[in-house]
């Protein structure tokens, strides 16, 4: 249950299961690898949620099934960080769990006041997804990784954006306009010229 748009350059993915707070089953979880996987001639790429959670991480059942532990999360934000344009995690609301990894890849991320992440892989007895604690803590630093993925800290949106696991606190009436307004630039450049500032960056 995922939405994909694609328009001039700009590939928007949303997360489409509100009423389960965009927990992701197998199927959706498929579904983003192969959407993200075939945006690479786009120039930028949102990714965002329905409702007011962007996810809660893996479907209780799916997970309890095995999908806490399926690669395609990997391969998924292994997608994320491999994509050559612009990449913005547009967070309408809390981001958990294995979601996190996603965001993480990302180039930027936006998030509405409110909004909390938290990765509970300690409680739950799982590891993260093996990019996730580098990824992290090249955001927050180790110490803050820690507080995160030993301690269980949940992060409020005001805290992220203090210790740079965020980097805009965006009212949700202008939060994807936000989003696409930060991709004007790459959209008006040509996908070489994008990629390669963003080789000189990474």
């Amino acid at each position: 249950m995922i939405a994909v748009e694609t328009e001039d350059g700009l590939r928007e993915i949303r997360l489409a299961r509100p009423d389960k707070a965009n927990a992701l089953t197998e199927a959706m979880l498929a579904a983003l690898v192969e959407a993200v996987e075939a945006a690479g001639d786009e120039r930028a790429l949102i990714l965002t949620g329905e409702g007011r959670v962007f996810s809660a991480g893996a479907d209780l059942e799916a997970a309890k099934a095995g999908l806490a532990t399926s690669p395609l999360w990997e391969r998924l934000s292994g997608a994320v960080a491999a994509f050559a344009g612009l990449t913005i995690a547009a967070l309408n609301g809390t981001l958990a769990g294995g979601a996190c990894g996603m965001a993480l890849a990302c180039d930027l991320r936006l998030a509405v006041p409110g909004a909390k992440v938290f990765y509970p892989v300690m409680r739950l007895g799982y590891l993260p997804q093996p990019s996730d604690p580098a990824r992290l803590a090249r955001l927050v630093g180790p110490a803050r990784a820690k507080l995160i993925l030993l301690a269980g800290a949940k992060v409020e949106a005001e805290e992220a954006l203090a210790w740079g696991l965020i980097d805009r606190i965006v009212p949700p009436e202008a939060l994807m306009k936000t989003a696409r307004g930060l991709c004007a630039d790459v959209l008006g450049a040509s996908a070489d010229h994008v990629s390669a500032i963003k080789r000189l960056v990474v």
